[in-house]
Parts: structure tokens; sequence; C-alpha cells
């Protein structure tokens, strides 16, 4: 299987701050990878080293075979990202605002269609202020998605959405998995993770302490549970 993210030996520090550390991860076309890892752990720096948006100090990033500096105007074209917190005008109306990121790309999905899918299709009409702080996230997923891109990128996608709408976004996500969608995610979701993620890698303080399967996860802990292998990986004393 090719592979749609090559990353090796990434490094980025913040003055005296070694914000990541020496990371190298695979992620393979058509799959699912999680960046697991507490808040500060280095998945945000991560994620902007191999998109190209923040320099990295040392090591090297290939994106759908292209690198993510020299090449930012073909890889825009194939690649969406869903961040946690996005600005836009306060009254503007969530098909202007779907309308304006179709027009930056070539050949655009038709984001009615998604934006049905995603169970918004009754608030195109509406300022995105006046949306939920669930329908904003949805609406997030779905403006990702708008590019038609061959990789996506989501940052903790179903923050604010109650378990069935969780649901409903995972089988979405999987039929796109199954069509071909590449999709690297962040998530703080134990069972999220367990549902989605072919492979993952946990952070901590900008360290890889861990690579491998959900299975592999529990195995390498000898937790049951998913949440319980993650946190004695991650460091954290597990309770009986």
């Amino acid at each position: 299987m090719q592979t749609a993210i090559k990353v090796e030996q990434l490094s980025k520090s913040y003055g005296n701050l070694l914000a990541i550390d020496q990371i190298s991860l695979s992620v393979k076309y058509g799959t699912v990878y999680g960046l697991l890892g507490a808040n500060g752990a280095g998945k945000s720096t991560t994620i902007e080293c191999i998109l190209g948006t923040k320099k990295a100090d040392s090591g090297t990033v290939s994106v759908l075979g292209l690198n993510p500096k020299e090449d930012r105007r073909r890889l825009f074209q194939n690649v969406g990202v869903q961040f946690q917190e996005n600005n836009y005008q306060p009254e503007i109306k969530v098909s202007e605002l779907c309308d304006e990121t179709a027009c930056l790309y070539k050949a655009p999905a038709d984001w009615k269609t998604l934006c049905e899918k995603f169970g918004i299709g009754s608030k195109i009409d509406h300022a995105v202020k006046n949306l939920s702080g669930g329908e904003r996230q949805r609406l997030f997923i779905v403006l990702a998605l708008i590019p038609n891109p061959k990789l996506v990128f989501l940052d903790e996608l179903t923050t604010g959405l109650d378990t069935k709408a969780r649901r409903d976004v995972w089988k979405i996500l999987s039929e796109l998995k199954d069509n071909g969608l590449t999709i690297f995610l962040t998530s703080h979701f134990m069972d999220e993770v367990e549902a989605l993620c072919d492979e993952i890698c946990i952070l901590k303080k900008g360290k890889a302490v861990f690579y491998g399967t959900v299975e592999q996860a529990k195995k390498a802990s000898g937790c049951e549970k998913f949440e319980d292998a993650y946190l004695m990986l991650f460091g954290e004393v597990v309770e009986e």
C-alpha cells in the first residue's frame, strides 16, 4: 500500500521549548491515522509542520508524494483541513461560506449534498454565528471535505456533538475511507479512536511513546480497555 504521509525525524523548537522531538510516522493511503496526546503534547505543531504552515527545524515531510513547502499550491487542491477553532465574519451564512470555499478549488464536492449528509442541510440559510456548537462542528467537517480531497486532517472532529451525531459522523467517515479517502485525526475520545483508527501514534511532551494499532496498544500495556492502555502508555497510573 502506498504512503500518503511520510514524516522522518521531524523536530521543532520554540526558543528553549522542544515542541516535537524527532517524530517519524507513516500513513498509508485509504486509512485513518490517529495522533494522540494530552494538550501541549505537540499534536498541533506536528500537523502544522506536516502541512507546511510551520517550518520544522529538522527532518523531512512528504504529503501525497509532494513537499508541503515547495508544492503547497498543488497540495492545497488535494488536502482538506478542519481545525477546532475557526474565525469567520459573524454574519456570514452557511451557504455563503460553503460557496466561497468551493470557489477555491478546481473540482469541489457538492457542498449542499455534504451539508445534507452531515445533518445541517436545513441550516444553509442561517448565519454561522446562530448555529449550535455541534452544528458548527459539522459545518467545519463539511468545509474540510469541500475540496474533494485525497487526504483530510480532522482536529477533535466530534467535540460538542451528542452521542447519535458522533456515531453518524463516524459512519460517514468510515464510508469515505472505504471510498479511498485518507484521514489524519486527533481526538481525546478513546472510543472514537478505537472505532475509526487503523493506526495511532501517542505523543508525550513532543516525543512519540507508541506507534501501532489499538490492539497492539492493549497488548503492549497489558490492558483490556484501550482508554486504560492509552493512559498506561502515556505514563499515567491506571487505578484498579
